[in-house]
């Protein structure tokens, strides 16, 4: 078996270092913890002071697609926080500290919003932090989904939609007493071959079924294949056609430059704990346009708004505490919060962000996504040249139809293996069954190196598993992994 270091068909170590020399974020990958190859085989906590990996023995994590990596600043921030608690109590709540960098819990909701709106290009107002993903996304459907039986009643999703917003959608439909089989629309590839939706596609899909739809949910990024949609495009599509739209920017947060109060966007959700890099189950975030969330006072004094699920959170600040029963409701996305957000997550949150505004924002991220995402596309590219057609990549080729992501499918047959044998050469990624891997470099904290690294043990990776499926050698646990497959 070849090392990467004698494989003909990758280009060299020293191409992917010189790269990195050149790179003029590289040194914000010291602003993360990267597991070492150590850590990861290890079955028992690790002590605090050996959380730091050598390079030599730094795992190669391409897996910020699924779970981001945690920067330092998290653990200050949080020890913090936690000062704060244990010698404020709660006093916390309204009391500034001096030489604290972070706000009053009353407040922090306001930083989060304050932090965020840089990256999804909105207001401050137009954005907010709290729940998780799929529980935003079911305020918003809450709020904007209002079907007429007799017009329009139907919701547009894609049939590959990531199951919980599938889930979402045909529950919607459900508690309005409908029948997911005449009011859930999904959007099909071309072909089985071919997973990637075009953008005439989901316009045709539109049109036909315009005047019976009442509101659309996509992807901005399509988590199985890594492809970027026309958001602006299909945006405008929509409301020329008076239809309410919902974005699912799960993989595009953090990850591509958005632009959502200039795009028009109607309403977006998203999460975290991926390129945001906010921890597990972190609290995720959603955008209401302000087109959406005004609120104005009717001839005798009572506040007209779109209605909505209601908490105390998203009512007027000056009256929260008043304890009288009279919802006064924020305008802008503030208006939807529901209880008092968790200061835990908001912390992690903003000490993630913290890193994005040393990185100057999604446009020199961007700028280095690309770069590295093709330099990992061309170096697969002539692996795949040589290698009797073992995996095709099905993330579109065109870079502006994609983010941190390429998503490679396998021959029948060989994803356990192969994916075993990478977490042995202490490369992570993610595998979407029945053959596909995600790989995802984060500009953030991925190197050029990282890629070249991958490829070599990926490599080896398919080797082996070809191998084991013609019988050739017997893959130890295999049948292990069988089982709990």
């Amino acid at each position: 078996m070849a090392s990467p270091d004698e494989n003909p068909h990758v280009p060299g170590r020293e191409h992917a270092v010189s790269l990195d020399a050149q790179d003029p974020l590289r040194h914000l990958r010291s602003e993360f913890l990267i597991p070492s190859k150590a850590q990861l085989k290890a079955k028992s906590l690790p002590k605090a002071e050996s959380s730091d990996s050598s390079p030599d023995d730094a795992s190669v994590y391409l897996c910020g697609n699924s779970l981001g990596l945690q920067p330092r600043l998290t653990s200050i921030r949080m020890q913090q926080y936690f000062s704060t608690w244990a010698s404020q109590g709660v006093f916390g709540h309204f009391k500034p500290l001096d030489g604290s960098p972070l706000p009053t819990w009353l407040d922090a909701d306001i930083r989060a919003s304050e932090a965020i709106a840089p990256v999804v290009g909105a207001q401050v107002s137009e954005v907010a932090v709290m729940q998780t993903l799929t529980a935003n996304l079911h305020f918003l459907l809450s709020a904007f989904y209002k079907p007429d039986i007799n017009g329009r009643h139907k919701i547009i999703i894609e049939n590959q939609a990531f199951p919980s917003d599938h889930f979402a959608a045909e529950s919607q439909i459900l508690h309005h007493n409908l029948d997911p089989s005449t009011s859930l629309v999904t959007i099909k590839p071309a072909s089985l071959a071919n997973s990637i939706l075009t953008t005439e596609q989901i316009i045709s899909v539109i049109t036909e079924h315009a005047s019976t739809t009442a509101l659309i949910l996509l992807p901005g990024i399509q988590y199985y294949t890594g492809q970027l949609l026309d958001i602006p495009t299909i945006t405008d599509f929509a409301h020329s056609h008076s239809i309410f739209i919902i974005w699912d920017l799960a993989h595009a947060v953090g990850n591509v430059p958005l632009q959502l109060h200039d795009w028009n966007v109607d309403a977006a959700v998203w999460c975290s704990y991926k390129y945001l890099n906010s921890g597990p189950g972190a609290a995720g975030g959603f955008f209401v346009h302000e087109n959406n969330s005004r609120v104005s006072t009717s001839e005798d004094g009572k506040k007209i708004f779109n209605n909505r699920l209601s908490g105390w959170w998203g009512s007027d600040k000056s009256s929260r505490f008043a304890m009288d029963n009279r919802f006064v409701p924020i305008p802008g996305a503030a208006g939807f919060q529901l209880s008092n957000p968790s200061i835990l997550d908001i912390t992690s949150l903003t000490a993630s962000v913290e890193v994005f505004e040393k990185a100057g924002g999604m446009g020199p991220l961007r700028e280095k996504s690309l770069k590295i995402t093709a330099y990992l596309e061309n170096l697969l590219w002539k692996m795949e040249a040589h290698s009797d057609k073992t995996f095709e990549i099905i993330t579109p080729k065109e870079k502006e139809q994609r983010g941190a992501q390429l998503s490679l499918k396998l021959q029948p047959g060989l994803l356990d293996v192969v994916m075993k044998e990478l977490e042995d050469r202490g490369v992570v990624v993610d595998e979407r069954r029945p053959d596909v891997i995600r790989v995802a470099p984060a500009p953030l904290y991925n190197s050029f190196e990282d890629c070249w690294n991958f490829v070599g043990a990926f490599g080896e990776a398919v080797e082996v598993a070809i191998k084991a499926k013609n019988g050739e050698i017997e893959r130890e646990g295999t049948k292990e992994l069988e089982m709990t497959s």
